[in-house]
């Protein structure tokens, strides 16, 4: 596993301490769309590795990911094949998508969900759209659609997760709710819904119905964007 003091990684270079006061004066003084995405990752890294120019290593870690978004949300052991990226780096990482979790979770929480769908596509793109394993989440709502509880109630592989819809439904009466949304991620990227996320969705709606309990849309996130098999009509 690689440490964050080591010094024989990256060469220190006695530039970065003034790189770091100017990378900081611009964001505070211009703000986030200032710096682009390898320099907001060398802003979050500067107190994990204070003594390391960690230009060269946010710019690796973009390399590898693609996006300050896939870097903060990817696994933890994948972020540790980066040469310089020890525990404190990646803790640092990680604390940062809590965050960026609890406040999207926290705009949903707000108000009711249907009449803030764009805060629901955020929420469930935050938590979900980078994770390289499928994971099930259901949204429970009470009768004025608000959120009562957000679970992830199955993970799976890349590319399959099971999901059992008495169980679904189940977990909806335990916590008396009138109403679900059912969100999953597809790690490929590509949020189209298969057959099997149609046919699932179906086969919840048809276990639900009867009991009062509505299945309001199943969400599919990507990295390339989101599908609802509502909005598809698919359901």
């Amino acid at each position: 596993m690689a440490s964050d003091h080591d010094s024989g990684l990256y060469e220190q270079a006695p530039h970065y301490h003034g790189h770091r006061e100017r990378l900081r004066a611009r964001f505070r003084d211009a703000g986030a769309d200032a710096v682009t995405d390898y320099e907001l990752l060398e802003l979050v890294l500067f107190r994990a590795i204070p003594q390391r120019d960690v230009k060269p290593l946010a710019k690796e870690l973009i390399a590898r990911f693609g996006s300050f978004a896939e870097v903060i949300a990817a696994p933890s052991l994948r972020l540790r094949e980066i040469k310089g990226m020890g525990d404190a780096a990646v803790t640092e990482l990680k604390i940062v998508h809590a965050a960026a979790q609890r406040l999207a979770k926290g705009e949903v929480r707000k108000r009711p969900v249907l009449s803030s769908w764009g805060s629901v596509l955020d929420y469930c793109r935050t938590a979900m759209a980078f994770a390289d394993k499928e994971e099930f989440r259901l949204l429970f709502l009470d009768k004025r659609n608000q959120l009562i509880a957000d679970e992830v109630q199955q993970k799976g592989t890349v590319d399959h997760t099971p999901v059992y819809p008495r169980e679904v439904v189940k977990r909806a009466l335990e916590l008396s709710a009138t109403a679900l949304i059912l969100v999953h991620n597809h790690p490929s990227g590509d949020p189209t819904p298969s057959r099997a996320d149609i046919q699932m969705t179906q086969s919840i709606i048809d276990v639900a119905k009867p009991l009062g309990i509505a299945v309001h849309d199943h969400i599919i996130v990507g990295k390339e964007g989101h599908a609802s098999l509502k909005g598809l009509k698919l359901i």
